[in-house]
C-alpha cells in the first residue's frame, strides 16, 4: 500500500508539473502605458491643456492681452516688409519672409491658449459641478505655476484636479471625505469642502528649485523659438545680399538654424531638469 500510496504521489507531482509548463501560444503583449498615454494626452488638450485649472476669468483675460500682442506682432510685422521693400530696396522675397516671420509668435499662442481660452468662455456660462470622494494626498507642488494638486478617489477612480494655494489651506493632512465644485471644461476648483474631523494638520512642503524651473519650460520654449526664429531670418534680411534670390534663401536659413539651435539646447535642459525631478523621488522614476 505504502508503494503504491508513493507511486500515486510521484505521478501527480508530475502532472502538476507539466501543467505549469504549459503557457498561452500566440498571445500579443500589450505596449507598456501606450494606450494610457495617449488618452492622458488627449484628456489633458480637451481639458485646456498649460491653462487646465485656472480660473475662466483669468485665462480669458490672458487670452485678451495675447490677442493684443497678436494684434502688436502683425503690425510690426507688415512695418518690417515695407521696410525692407520700400526703403531698403530689396527684393518682394525678402520683404515678405522678413514680416512673415513674425507670425511665428501668434501661431505658438494659438496653439497654446486658444483650447483654453474656448473652455474658458464655456465655463463662464456654465454651472460647476459636484465632485465627491475621500481625499488621497495634497500637495503644494504641481507642474502649473501657482497651483497646488488634490488626489481624491470617487467611484470612477483616483483623479487629480490642480487647487490655487487659498484653497489648499483648507486641506487636512489625513484622510477625510471632501466636496469639491468644479468647472466642466477647465477642471477649474472653485470651493474646497471638507467634510469630517481635520486630525492631523497638513505640514507646508517646500517646492524645489527644480520644479520651479520645470514649471517655466513650457512658457519659455515657445518664447525662446519664435524669438529664434524671428532674429535669424530678420537679422539676414537687413544684410546687403544680392541675388534677392539668395538673400531670401539665407535669411531662410539662418532662421531655422538658430531656431534649430534652440530646441536643442532646450531639450537638452527639459531631460536634465526632468532626471533632476525624478532623483528627488523615493527609489526614482523608471
Amino acid at each position: 500500500m505504502g508503494k503504491k500510496r508513493v507511486q500515486a504521489q510521484s505521478r501527480n507531482t508530475r502532472q502538476v508539473r507539466q501543467v505549469r509548463q504549459v503557457r498561452p501560444k500566440n498571445v500579443p503583449v500589450p505596449a507598456a502605458g501606450g494606450g494610457d498615454q495617449r488618452k492622458q494626452r488627449e484628456r489633458y488638450v480637451q481639458s485646456g491643456g498649460m491653462l487646465q485649472g485656472y480660473a475662466p476669468e483669468t485665462v480669458v483675460r490672458i487670452g485678451y492681452i495675447a490677442g493684443a500682442a497678436a494684434l502688436a506682432c502683425l503690425l510690426i510685422g507688415v512695418g518690417l516688409a515695407l521696410l525692407l521693400i520700400l526703403v531698403l530696396r530689396y527684393g518682394w522675397f525678402v520683404g515678405v519672409i522678413g514680416g512673415l516671420v513674425w507670425v511665428a509668435p501668434i501661431v505658438f499662442g494659438l496653439s497654446f491658449l486658444a483650447p483654453g481660452f474656448r473652455l474658458a468662455l464655456k465655463d463662464r456660462k456654465a454651472e460647476p459641478r459636484m465632485v465627491q470622494g475621500q481625499l488621497m494626498g495634497a500637495s503644494e507642488a504641481s507642474t502649473s505655476i501657482g497651483l497646488g494638486m488634490l488626489m481624491v478617489k470617487t467611484r470612477g477612480g483616483v483623479e487629480q484636479y490642480l487647487v490655487t494655494p487659498e484653497r489648499m489651506s483648507k486641506v487636512p493632512g489625513n484622510q477625510v471625505n471632501v466636496i469639491l465644485t468644479v468647472t466642466p471644461n477647465l477642471r477649474h476648483v472653485r470651493s474646497v469642502g471638507v467634510m469630517g474631523q481635520r486630525m492631523v494638520g497638513r505640514p507646508e512642503q517646500p517646492i524645489p528649485p527644480v520644479l520651479e524651473r520645470l514649471r517655466l519650460m513650457p512658457i519659455l520654449t515657445p518664447a525662446a523659438l519664435a524669438a529664434a526664429m524671428i532674429i535669424g531670418v530678420d537679422v539676414v534680411a537687413l544684410v546687403p545680399i544680392k541675388p534677392d534670390l539668395a538673400h531670401a534663401i539665407a535669411a531662410v536659413v539662418a532662421g531655422a538654424a538658430l531656431t534649430g539651435a534652440v530646441f536643442g539646447v532646450s531639450h537638452l535642459i527639459q531631460r536634465r531638469l526632468y532626471d533632476q525631478v525624478q532623483a528627488l523621488m523615493p527609489g526614482g522614476v523608471r
